[in-house]
């Protein structure tokens, strides 16, 4: 290599090298490529090779960034480089570091759970903030995954005595009853994003023992008419696909010591034509109310594989 720099990491143990280098050094790769120059990592050094001053100080400084995440043991992967290079190139490093300290619990394996953008943190401490949430954003921007996480979480603190989750199910027509099966096997199809956040923070057996018990409860949107929910955390998820009548009369529900979080696309409504959608008219007709935050996640918010978010923008452009 010739007129390469040198940038020295010698607290990086052998285990915070791999877990920032990624599986096949791929994040590395993905280093490389955000500023177009060649980077390996040889015994604590990365060298890069034909690079300014000023290009080095900012791979300097997302290295930087993404070394404090694998000093608190938590796991990098190719959309955390990418964005932290984006956050580096606004300046906006110190909010990385923030985010990245905010734990929002563990999973069964020990793994833990941090929000992972600059929206999703908003996202976090709104819920830790405000009795209602809305979240309104593309797949993939962690909507569904989060709000679980952080119920079960409270569960666990014992903030709240159960977890209620619910969701339209436009698919079957909000009528089950022609389906086979009892009620939850009418409803799990609808249902496989929640169940697995809750399998990845409580494990399988445990998730079903608390259904068993009626500490988590799974039913569709239809069956939380005249109920009055306390001390609940409760979700409604795909509530895009909600009436507005359905939306007023699921609102309407919460009760003392409970939280409620709204997540939904609203590029992805499959309700019939000429009929609104009771998460774009809450939105509209419930902002300014200050025990109501309404979040809205981005492309910049997709935390899947880094493609998708160029897909989601492409579409985006097209009105799409």
């Amino acid at each position: 290599m010739t007129n390469e720099k040198i940038l020295i990491f010698e607290e990086l143990t052998a285990d915070e090298a791999v877990k920032l280098l990624g599986p096949q050094d791929r994040n590395l790769e993905v280093l490389s490529k955000c500023f177009d120059k060649e980077i390996v990592f040889r015994n604590h050094e990365f060298i890069i090779d034909k690079c300014d001053e000023n290009t080095l100080a900012k791979i300097k400084e997302v290295l930087n960034a993404l070394v404090e995440v694998v000093k608190k043991n938590q796991e990098i992967s190719e959309r955390d480089v990418l964005y932290a290079y984006r956050l580096v190139s606004k300046n906006e490093t110190e909010t990385w570091i923030d985010l990245h300290k905010k734990v929002i619990g563990k999973t069964l394996a020990g793994k833990i759970v941090a929000p992972k953008t600059i929206g999703q943190y908003h996202f976090i401490n709104a819920i830790e903030s405000s009795d209602i949430v809305f979240a309104i954003g593309p797949a993939g921007t962690g909507k569904t995954y989060l709000a679980v996480i952080e119920a079960v979480s409270m569960l666990k603190k014992g903030n709240v005595k159960r977890i209620v989750l619910t969701r339209p199910a436009v698919e079957a027509g909000e009528s089950l009853g022609f389906l086979p099966g009892d009620l939850k096997e009418k409803v799990d199809p609808y249902l496989t994003p929640l169940y697995d956040a809750l399998h990845a923070m409580l494990g399988a057996e445990q998730t079903e023992k608390y259904i068993e018990k009626g500490i988590i409860e799974i039913a569709p949107l239809a069956y939380m008419r005249g109920r009055t929910l306390e001390d609940a955390f409760v979700i409604l998820d795909e509530a895009q696909n909600t009436t507005a009548s359905q939306m007023k009369m699921f609102l309407t529900r919460l009760g003392f010591n409970s939280k409620m979080v709204i997540t939904g696309d609203i590029t992805q409504i499959d309700l019939g034509r000429g009929m609104i959608s009771g998460l774009v008219d809450s939105a509209k007709l419930l902002e300014g109310i200050d025990e109501i935050k309404i979040m809205y996640l981005t492309s910049d918010d997709v935390v899947r594989h880094p493609l998708v978010q160029k897909i989601i923008d492409r579409y985006a452009s097209k009105g799409i």
